[in-house]
């Protein structure tokens, strides 16, 4: 009880003369002119202050889980002497309209309907302290949930809940992705076999468009020499430049079938014979 005082610029001084409230003190210089009667007899902050209060509720779908709200408050100016006087203790005070609220709100919703309702939360947590604190001289600046935890064995559960859905979810990508790789591996074989179809179609029209000019050429330089001749002479050269061709591999063995040169005429029957079938297939 100091005959001066310094008031600091975040504190509000209650002052007292013989037991009973006089004024209040605002920050700067203070001297009491009574230093015997009046004194300080309490101080208020005029900072806003935060408050942050964990409640243990369930949820309508029997889930304990652990919310916290932090409340934001300061003074009133004007109502300095009910905020000393009539309240105690503001923390505790605001403590239970937030448990009251809190277990009001949350046991008629699912906890994940929590999860989205966050801010509906701290808007009637706000709306009911306004209410209730504003005749006591409290402002309430904001509410905010910051926290919401289940039991660590629901979150457990939640996360592979979760990471089932997204697995399936990469299942599904992936045989979608498959299906349109098998796919377009189809396609791409079914293009190449019919431009392979095409490519052996022009290869046997080739070989049919040179035996003609072949066999052409042949019957007009060489007298005598009739379209079947020069044929069975082109198939006997390609015979025999077969059997060459397997004599010279080596690592192979090859038998070779006696025969006279009066079966040739023949052979070329059969030869010939397979070719035509095939051209005309």
């Amino acid at each position: 009880m100091g005959f001066c005082h310094s008031v600091p610029n975040d504190k509000l001084y209650i002052i007292e003369t013989c037991g009973k409230f006089t004024n209040v003190a605002q920050p700067g210089f203070l001297c009491l002119p009574l230093p015997c009667v009046m004194y300080k007899a309490g101080e208020v902050s005029s900072r806003v202050q935060q408050l942050d209060v964990a409640v243990n509720t369930k949820t309508k779908d029997n889930v304990f889980v652990d919310i916290t709200v932090s409340v934001q408050f300061m003074v009133q100016l004007d109502k300095v002497f009910e905020a000393h006087y009539r309240l105690q203790d503001a923390g505790r005070q605001i403590n239970s309209y937030v448990f009251d609220v809190v277990r009001a709100t949350v046991p008629r919703q699912n906890l994940d309907e929590v999860f989205e309702s966050k801010e509906e939360i701290a808007t009637a947590v706000k709306e009911e302290l306004r209410k209730s604190m504003d005749e006591f001289g409290w402002t309430i600046i904001k509410t905010l949930v910051t926290d919401v935890s289940p039991d660590r064995r629901v979150r457990d559960a939640m996360n592979e809940i979760n990471a089932s859905k997204r697995q399936r979810v990469a299942t599904q990508e992936k045989a979608e992705a498959d299906k349109v790789l098998i796919v377009k591996k189809a396609e791409a074989e079914a293009e190449s076999k019919y431009l392979q179809g095409e490519g052996i179609a022009r290869q046997r029209k080739a070989i049919v468009d040179g035996l003609r000019e072949s066999v052409h050429d042949f019957s007009k330089n060489i007298s005598g020499m009739g379209a079947k001749d020069v044929l069975d002479l082109v198939l006997i050269t390609q015979y025999f430049d077969t059997l060459k061709d397997l004599g010279a591999q080596s690592g192979h063995q090859t038998i070779f079938i006696p025969h006279n040169p009066g079966s040739l005429g023949a052979l070329a029957e059969e030869i010939r014979g397979g070719v035509v079938g095939k051209a005309k297939k």
